[in-house]
């Protein structure tokens, strides 16, 4: 390891541990790095141009949270819920069981956990509590353990990150993580329906089935989306950016023409807040994007690769050893760093293993939403506290049952990468 590379890693964590934003910290870090090495400082700048002119992709991040930021505005939340409570609600622990239904549902609106769980999270947290039925700390945990299937079910805004990084197809990325989502929603409905018969929670008063049609009619507008959205870019018809563009434009038409709940006040906040995800998102992107120079000069990618090669270790050792790494990194990193700056380190080496990028790609993604809800700094625990007020003490002692069924789900779909790979296989890919 070089002197200019330890005195960058002194220079980016030192000025993460004193609280300078990550983007900053790693600017800073590059600053320090360029600076010993003799190298012009411009070559940061350059970088982050040239690759985020090159990222047409990027563009769908936006596009996506403004999307979510629109049906959170709207009536959309309102409506989803009514469909979910009709559907699900007249079972043992049925306001949680909602809770997961309305994640699943709304995760193929916006692609965010945060959204998700600041959103239409916060309403079912006071649906829940209102009740009298839940605890405060067993309504803030399950939403904060169902939030992360948002970014799981496409759109996902991690997965066009890591399309990004890895060059995998953004189209195949998000048809993996169906099931995987699927799958997270089915083991956390499970356990919540056991804590329930462990804890008598009660059951909402059953819709009748004949109203169904009516509340199904009303919700259908928003549940077409992730249809569309998938429609446009298997038909071949839309890019993946042109598909969220088209999603964004949908949310808005749903929202302000069909449903009649957005007014332009309201519309002006949603993109002024919109833009802000935005920037915060793109300042880790760009700044990524110049760490990723230092990576390069200094061979990491093929430092990795020759001391695993030199190891022996197998395919699944690896995977499991990433994702225990991945999984301790989420405790204390955002996502969207770990998929930017950690994840193409070892993408080289996956390759050299043989392993599949789209599989790779959605058990990280995985991991990094499970790291949102891991104490202590689970980011989401956070987000939940703060729209809600409810201690963070009574979120994190309920969590624990949700977070480790979800790493068991995770376990299994590393063992079993049918689980990620049969939908996409099914619509011709050949990984």
């Amino acid at each position: 390891m070089s002197l200019e590379l330890i005195l960058g890693m002194v220079a980016l964590f030192g000025t993460a541990a004193i609280g300078v934003p990550v983007a900053y910290a790693i600017i800073a870090g590059v600053v320090v790095y360029l600076g010993v090495a003799g190298q012009d400082l411009a070559i940061a700048g350059e970088t982050m141009v040239q690759r985020l002119f090159d990222g047409f992709l990027l563009l769908a991040v936006p596009l996506f949270i403004v999307s979510a930021n629109i049906m959170n505005a709207g009536s959309i939340s309102d409506r989803l819920l009514n469909f979910c409570v009709a559907l699900v609600g007249r079972f043992r622990g049925g306001l949680g069981h909602v809770n997961v239904v309305a994640s699943l549902i709304f995760s193929g609106m916006s692609g965010s956990a945060v959204a998700d769980a600041a959103g239409i999270g916060k309403i079912i947290i006071d649906m829940m509590v209102k009740s009298g039925r839940y605890t405060r700390g067993y309504a803030a945990a399950i939403t904060a353990a169902t939030a992360t299937i948002g970014p799981i079910i496409p759109p996902s805004i991690p997965m066009v990150l890591y399309a990004l990084v890895s060059n995998a197809s953004i189209g195949n990325l998000f048809l993996a993580g169906i099931i995987p989502g699927l799958v997270m929603g089915g083991v956390l409905m499970g356990m919540n329906t056991f804590i329930s018969h462990r804890r008598g929670f009660g059951q909402e008063d059953a819709v009748p089935l004949r109203e169904l049609p009516a509340i199904t009619v009303k919700a259908t507008p928003a549940l077409l989306m992730p249809v569309i959205l998938l429609a446009g870019i298997y038909s071949g018809f839309t890019t993946p950016t042109e598909a969220a563009a088209i999603a964004a434009l949908y949310a808005l038409i749903v929202a302000a023409g069909l449903y009649r709940a957005l007014k332009l006040r309201t519309l002006y906040e949603v993109f002024v807040d919109s833009a802000r995800s935005a920037a915060s998102v793109g300042l880790v992107i760009g700044a990524s994007m110049i760490l990723t120079y230092v990576v390069i000069q200094e061979n990491i990618p093929q430092s990795i690769s020759t001391v695993l090669d030199g190891a022996n270790v197998s395919p699944l050792v690896f995977l499991i050893m990433v994702n225990l790494l991945v999984l301790l990194l989420g405790c204390i990193l955002d996502a969207t760093v770990i998929i930017l700056v950690i994840v193409p380190l070892f993408i080289p080496t996956c390759k050299a293993l043989g392993i599949d990028l789209v599989h790779f790609g959605v058990l990280i993604v995985v991991n990094s939403m499970i790291g949102l809800i891991t104490p202590p700094y689970g980011i989401l625990l956070f987000v939940i506290n703060a729209v809600t007020g409810i201690p963070l003490k009574e979120i994190i002692g309920e969590i624990w049952a949700f977070l480790g069924i979800l790493l068991a789900a995770l376990l299994v779909m590393i063992l079993v990468p049918d689980i990620v790979l049969w939908l996409p296989r099914l619509f011709g890919y050949q990984g």
